[in-house]
């Protein structure tokens, strides 16, 4: 069973979009929702007794489960993520060094063809989404 989604689905349905999945081996179950308003208390509380009632039907095992928003500091994981986000500030950590270093900070540019353009002190660099191991957001203030 592809549990992943399974709450992708079941979300989408009630308007949330899963930014990020996280099953622990303990049984700790982590989802993070977004949706263009942002998220409430109340958004958390409903897909998370939509999930728990789902699980019980579909005999998905866990033994905690944590519905919260991505926060300031959303991880972006998807090439859509990149798109809606351009012009944002975000740091990220590559897999691979590109150019002798795997940590970027800096303007979120276009992407194209799987490729994010990443304005860095004042000059661009190309990091092909698939070499990225983790990107978030970087709050203003």
């Amino acid at each position: 069973m592809d549990v992943a989604r399974l709450v992708e689905t079941t979300l989408a349905g009630l308007g949330y979009e899963l930014v990020d999945l996280e099953i622990s081996g303990r049984g700790l179950m982590r989802v993070l929702i977004d949706q263009p308003d942002g998220i409430a208390l109340e958004d958390c509380e409903r897909a998370s007794n939509q999930l728990m009632r789902l699980f019980a039907v579909e005999g998905v095992n866990y033994d905690r489960l944590e519905v919260s928003s991505p926060g300031l500091d959303r991880p972006l994981k998807k090439e859509a993520d990149f798109v809606r986000f351009c012009g944002a500030r975000a740091q990220l950590k590559l897999r691979v060094p590109l150019a002798g270093r795997k940590n970027f900070t800096g303007i979120l540019g276009e992407v194209c063809d799987g490729v994010l353009r990443l304005e860095v002190d004042g000059g661009q660099v190309l990091i092909e989404l698939s070499n990225l191991d983790k990107a978030r957001l970087v709050p203003v203030f």
